[in-house]
């Protein structure tokens, strides 16, 4: 089926396949852990100017440190996004106060929503889609809300589900008259990483994508977070190669994949992946170093 974009079959060049990876970094973000905040001025001497870091709020971590981070970020001189579980939320009073507090200290202007990780909601919202329809973040100054796209599809729920909700998401977002934007889960299959991108072409081509990429860490620990986020399907396929496969496909360097998506923009006149979103796994400053050692390595 065709997606309506048009494709340039012509091969890239190094020079422009080169300067493509460096453009989906410079345009992308990294993300990022709470108890990461004292890496913060180290991080923003390696990444480019405003670029936006992405704070995690685990269930161990309160709101109040969520916003100290948030301020950290913004004080470095980068563009904070906070991570917001709605299954996390105790209450309609915390979330207002979280976001008056992240809004007047740390200029808070973008969130992640996500339907967080409990089994059972411990406030007033079930899902993602829930806290969304209370129109509660252009009250706070709130102008991008990022939602979560899954290419490997989510272990709780079945795909037509995700895919009906993250329609009923962007509608509601745009509703508001705020953007949207998709941030995925990583993968280890990059071909199925870019089919998914080109269905989201499909269906959704106003939507802008950032495709989350494993940054640098020691397979083990790669490995330990791709089953806690539900990486299964690539896991499993590799699996069936042997573990020399996983060591190849799960090493330090997230190279191959940021290729991959490269030669997918190039290939047509309009691409909807507009950077490449970092998980630093605890290692921060290491995928910060990363990054900008591929940037600068070309610009």
């Amino acid at each position: 089926m065709s997606t309506g974009q048009v494709i340039d079959t012509r091969l890239p060049s190094d020079a422009s396949l080169a300067q493509t990876i460096a453009d989906l970094l410079i345009s992308g973000s990294l993300e990022m852990g709470v108890q990461q905040s004292t890496e913060v001025q180290r991080i923003a001497a390696l990444l480019p100017a405003g670029a936006r870091v992405y704070i995690n709020h685990p269930a161990r971590h309160s709101l109040a440190q969520l916003v100290e981070g948030l301020k950290a970020i913004r004080t470095a001189g980068l563009d904070p996004v906070a991570h917001i579980a709605a299954r996390r939320l105790a209450s309609r009073g915390e979330l207002h106060s979280f976001l008056e507090r992240a809004a007047g200290d740390a200029g808070l202007s973008k969130v992640l929503v996500l339907g967080g990780d409990v089994p059972h909601p411990v406030g007033p919202y079930t899902s993602g889609l829930d806290l969304l329809r209370e129109d509660v973040f252009r009250r706070y100054g709130i102008r991008e809300v990022g939602l979560p796209g899954y290419p490997e599809g989510h272990p709780q729920m079945p795909r037509a589900v995700i895919e009906q909700a993250l329609a009923d998401k962007v509608m509601t977002v745009a509703a508001q008259g705020l953007a949207a934007y998709v941030v995925t889960q990583f993968s280890f299959a990059p071909a199925r990483v870019i089919a998914y991108c080109a269905e989201l072409a499909r269906i959704l081509p106003a939507i802008p994508v950032y495709v989350g990429l494993a940054g640098p860490t020691e397979a083990r620990t790669l490995l330990r977070f791709a089953q806690i986020c539900g990486v299964s399907a690539s896991l499993r396929a590799l699996g069936a190669q042997g573990m020399g496969a996983i060591r190849l496909f799960t090493h330090t360097d997230p190279g191959e994949q940021l290729t991959a998506l490269a030669h997918y923009c190039i290939g047509r006149a309009a691409c909807n992946i507009t950077g490449a979103h970092l998980f630093s796994f605890g290692g921060v400053t290491n995928t910060a170093a990363w990054i900008h050692r591929r940037i600068t390595s070309i610009t």
